[in-house]
């Protein structure tokens, strides 16, 4: 049952007044409620702060000055607890000009301790015992409209009421497990993720299904992206409620199919709107493909020629090592190291010392399985 003590804050002077006691805390508790299921772009707004004892319910679209909580979300003197908090991070970046320090992820912490489902909800009930009731059409509704149910404002403030306590369980039993500072590490780098502007000339490939396109076909599909993200601006939605991927790919794939007959098309499989598609697809069969994102290069030594199947075979001893490695401390295996850095150490495994100091491998995990790694690594 939700607990409805909470306040809603939806003008400026209550605004002030709440954001004095947050900026007093030094421990508060931060989620969103955004709109991009339903609106394009994407913008925050219900800002949900608890501290002390008092949770605050902050209306972002008829509420503005949001840099007057930088005193204590951006602060590192003051701790920021979310839960699965990468979207909030990038979206507080993006609408309110907001950096958080000092954060800690209570979604990445219950996942070091081998937590199983990790969603607010069912870690709350299993850390805690504390039933929100997380209520699936509350969670999808458009948080646009307004007014907003007492219902609805109580889910959000649910979101946060109870993360202070669930941290201070988690990271006491993080500490004895000498776990704390891989989670404190992992919050650092998510704390470092920023909005960045989406590159026109690259959506095309953000398209699920790009890849088994050829270059013709791919300036098609261009060509159609670019127009979906002309009619998603005008109608203020989101691009699968548009056109779906799956139906830019068909028509890029056969260009001279019936558009009534591309499933996902809609409206724009009929009449003048169908007929504009058939001009769009016409203007990208003239383009140029476009060009395809190289793939990352490693600088390093040369590669010594390799029989076949010697890295393969190399890379799944890796695999074997991490799959082994999260079993024994009971976690998911892809939290020990990362995966692309395996493949690449079973490509080149004299580029060790490199990989070792790149951006992909933590701090603690060098200090924790580096010597397994090259151990992995010799074997054999």
């Amino acid at each position: 049952m939700a607990n409805m003590d909470f306040e809603f804050v939806d003008d400026e002077a209550g605004f002030i007044e709440a954001a004095r006691e947050i900026a007093g805390a030094d421990c508060i508790a931060v989620d969103l409620e955004s709109d991009g299921f339903f609106r394009y772009p994407e913008r925050v707004c219900l800002i949900q702060v608890a501290a002390g004892d008092r949770v605050y319910v902050i209306d972002a679209t008829r509420v503005g000055g949001m840099e007057r909580l930088g005193g204590a979300v951006g602060s590192p003197d003051v701790v920021t607890i979310l839960h699965a908090g990468s979207h909030d991070v990038v979206s507080l970046d993006r609408d309110c000009a907001l950096r958080v320090n000092g954060l800690f992820d209570t979604q990445l912490a219950a996942a070091f301790l081998g937590v199983k489902r990790l969603g607010l909800g069912a870690v709350l009930e299993s850390e805690l015992g504390v039933n929100i009731g997380k209520d699936k059409r509350i969670q999808r509704s458009d948080w646009s409209l307004r007014p907003l149910s007492e219902k609805a404002l109580a889910y959000a403030a649910d979101d946060v009421r109870y993360l202070s306590e669930l941290r201070d369980a988690l990271s006491e039993r993080l500490d004895d497990l000498g776990r704390l500072d891989w989670v404190e590490e992992e919050c650092e780098r998510l704390s470092m993720m920023a909005y960045e502007a989406p590159d026109p000339e690259m959506a095309v490939f953000n398209v699920k299904g790009w890849r088994r396109l050829d270059g013709g076909e791919l300036a098609i599909l261009k060509a159609l992206v670019d127009y979906r993200e002309r009619e998603a601006l005008m109608a203020g939605r989101p691009h699968f409620r548009v056109i779906p991927d799956a139906a830019l790919v068909e028509l890029a794939s056969r260009p001279g199919a019936d558009p009534r007959t591309v499933r996902g098309l809609g409206k724009f499989g009929r009449g003048r709107l169908a007929d504009r598609v058939r001009e769009v697809i016409a203007a990208g069969m003239e383009a140029e493909p476009p060009v395809r994102p190289e793939p990352r290069r490693r600088h390093g030594p040369a590669r010594r020629p390799e029989p076949e199947g010697v890295s393969d075979s190399r890379l799944q001893r890796l695999k074997d090592w991490r799959t082994d490695e999260g079993r024994r401390l009971g976690i998911d295996a892809a939290l020990v190291w990362p995966m692309k850095s395996l493949k690449r150490l079973s490509r080149c495994p004299e580029c060790a010392d490199e990989e070792m100091e790149g951006g992909d491998v933590r701090r603690w995990q060098r200090r924790e399985f580096e010597d397994d790694v090259r151990d992995a690594l010799a074997w054999g």
